[in-house]
């Protein structure tokens, strides 16, 4: 198997229960300060005593443990870090470009979640078609929002199409071991790219150049647990964690539009 060898054929991991969600968060720590590509957590497989077989696309994750982490990414967004840098941009000047009021479900919750996990987190693992897929996924990324309904369905059943004609497809041994030492600059800088790719969501004001990248604290944030997600568990978790991420503030602009608009207005 592929994943295999880029685990430098470390040995798996004997089949277990699934490990609490303090474990899973001290895991998730641990990760940040040295990141690697396995072992990957507890799952279903041939001959493995465990009920996530049937969850193989979610690497074993359960709705518990992804509500917990959802729970805990709207809770240091809303507290801490979306705070921080709603007081960065007032400070810089800088103004958003796209009104979130005006932003449809499909682009905020199924589009930009599985186009962004595709570009920056899915080649952690599986570098080699990441290669081929990524201009496609770049292009489908940089669309304007109002061409993404339509033509995104296509691009992402074509970069789906990709993946299951390339996922049996080989590295040379030394390309994967350099991929394997790399990981950790690798992981940092996609994480990185992906939380700096948001300052095009900001019109960015004339001062205050050095605090732009605390405007994208939140992303940032996101982008390590998203990363650590994919990597323990599959590239389908860590869509279906992106996915229920943006759909928390999705669900509180659509209540307050409709039970309390005068908030808005104000």
């Amino acid at each position: 198997m592929p994943e295999a060898r880029l685990t430098c054929a470390a040995a798996a991991a004997p089949a277990r229960g699934r490990p609490a969600f303090r474990e899973e968060f001290a895991d998730f720590l641990d990760f940040v300060r040295r990141p690697r590509l396995g072992p990957r957590m507890p799952r279903g497989g041939r001959g493995a005593e465990s009920h996530y077989g049937s969850q193989e696309w979610l690497g074993g994750l359960t709705g518990p443990h992804l509500l917990h982490w959802v729970l805990v990414l709207w809770g240091v967004n809303l507290l801490v870090l979306g705070p921080l840098a709603a007081s960065v941009a007032t400070a810089s000047g800088a103004e958003r470009r796209l009104d979130a009021l005006h932003l449809s479900w499909f682009h905020v919750v199924v589009w930009a979640p599985v186009i962004e996990e595709m570009v920056f987190r899915y080649g952690l693992r599986r570098p080699a078609p990441a290669l081929w897929l990524l201009p496609v996924l770049v292009s489908a990324m940089l669309m304007r929002p109002s061409l993404a309904a339509g033509a995104s369905v296509a691009l992402a059943c074509g970069a789906i199409a990709a993946v299951l004609v390339w996922r049996d497809h080989r590295w040379p041994w030394k390309w994967l071991r350099r991929h394997v030492r790399a990981f950790p600059i690798v992981f940092h800088l996609a994480t990185l790219a992906f939380a700096f790719l948001h300052l095009a969501n900001f019109r960015l004001g004339a001062g205050g150049w050095l605090l732009l990248p605390l405007l994208v604290l939140p992303q940032w944030a996101c982008g390590l647990v998203l990363g650590w997600m994919r990597v323990r568990f599959g590239i389908g978790a860590s869509i279906a964690l992106h996915a229920c991420f943006n759909a928390g503030p999705m669900a509180l602009l659509w209540a307050l539009q409709n039970y309390a608009p005068g908030l808005l207005d104000g």
